[in-house]
């Protein structure tokens, strides 16, 4: 997820489409704004859509300081075109630049320019996120700023709200569509395939991920007649008219676990959601360092484990079991030998347990084999978490603190 803030002060815009004098903004609403369009700039809000949407689909693109991670994402997202299918004519990008300080925006523009409009309009379009205001009621973070703004300017039936360190399959866009379609959901979420990069994030990302399939079972997401529910913003897909009438990314402005939010949302309002993991479609590589893990899962874990506290005993429970139940065994020479065959058997269970537990994961079998290894740092993790969270009640992602809301 790429969320963030900006400083306090800032002109709070209407609708997410103000232009405060000297915000920075214009550009986006002037390239909202010269869009064809067949509704009016509330993009449906109040009162739903006035007309038929032209696109099929539209890609919204948050981003901010995505250098590194930018090129490999549009690449693969422009790739999508194909027969019945086509860029500029069946679907549109628009990449909402949230306040970049490297060459986010660059990249973009250089995107934009190699794909031109056709005769329905633009193919590729950059566009600035508008001012905003944080804050625990009525305000935004950084990122569902971005994608209210983006979504207010898209012409698609569908909008697809995806993150920088994604890359899509080939066709997977227009399959996902006629995976909406064919269930009759409101919202798809797709869980991608994870990239973990040295031996802190390959051991640490599958218990997180394999805790995270325990709190959200997907049959149960995906049951209508269960109050769980959960999304993964990286691949989002919204049907227009149930984003709109539900309030979209601006009736969950100040989370910070705004998928989630959002998937909620829908399911309060009965509208049906499909939520599953998706190799075959997309794939994410979520943090490049490992400051950049600490940063991102103190943001998260708290909100997404109902007990973050107590699931860091139980893990800290397994560490010392899987270690010391062997030594306990081995290393007492006083021990009978039923005694230790006893402890022994204590050891393999609670190893069983645990890499079950772990599988879970969807990593790869030699992810998850190392994942014990992981455990002091999800320890880490989770009680960083919920001191940001319940006690300083600040997390920071990309440069900007917020005072988290829980949804």
């Amino acid at each position: 997820m790429r969320e963030g803030g900006q400083d306090d002060g800032a002109v709070r815009p209407v609708l997410g489409l103000a232009d405060a004098e000297g915000s920075g903004a214009g550009d986006g609403r002037a390239a909202a704004e010269a869009r064809p369009s067949a509704w009016g700039v509330d993009g449906g809000v109040n009162g739903g859509v006035d007309g038929e949407a032209p696109l099929e689909l539209t890609v919204v693109l948050p981003v901010r300081d995505e250098a590194l991670n930018l090129p490999g994402c549009l690449a693969s997202v422009l790739g999508q075109t194909e027969p019945g299918f086509v860029l500029g004519r069946e679907w549109e990008l628009i990449v909402v630049n949230d306040g970049s300080t490297d060459g986010t925006r660059g990249i973009a523009e250089a995107a934009a320019a190699e794909h031109p409009a056709t005769e329905v309009g633009a193919a590729v379009t950059v566009m600035d996120a508008p001012a905003f205001e944080t804050g625990a009621r009525g305000g935004f973070t950084g990122k569902n700023n971005a994608c209210w703004a983006g979504a207010q300017a898209a012409r698609g039936r569908h909008i697809l709200f995806t993150d920088a360190d994604t890359v899509h399959e080939a066709g997977g866009l227009s399959r996902s569509l006629r995976e909406a379609e064919r269930h009759k959901v409101s919202l798809l979420s797709y869980s991608p395939r994870q990239i973990a990069v040295g031996l802190v994030q390959r051991s640490v990302m599958p218990l997180i991920f394999s805790e995270l399939a325990s709190v959200y079972p997907l049959a149960e997401v995906n049951d209508p007649g269960r109050r769980v529910a959960a999304a993964n913003g990286q691949f989002l897909l919204v049907e227009r008219g149930a984003y709109f009438d539900l309030g979209g990314h601006r009736a969950v402005g100040p989370s910070v676990l705004e998928d989630v939010a959002l998937a909620r949302n829908m399911k309060r309002a009965q509208r049906a959601i499909r939520f599953r993991y998706a190799p075959e479609a997309v794939s994410t590589r979520m943090y490049r360092t490992t400051g950049e893990m600490v940063e991102g899962w103190t943001k998260n874990l708290a909100l997404l484990m109902p007990r973050p506290v107590y699931l860091a005993a139980w893990r800290a429970l397994d560490f010392v079991l899987f270690f010391g139940l062997p030594v306990v065994a081995l290393g007492l020479p006083h021990l009978l030998g039923w005694q230790r065959a006893a402890i022994l058997l204590l050891w393999l269970r609670t190893a069983f347990r645990f890499y079950s537990r772990a599988a879970r994961s969807n990593f790869r079998a030699v992810d998850v084999a190392i994942s014990i290894l992981g455990v002091p740092m999800l320890v880490f993790l989770l009680l960083r978490s919920a001191v940001g969270h319940r006690l300083r009640r600040s997390v920071t992602w990309k440069g900007r603190s917020y005072n988290p809301n829980r949804y």
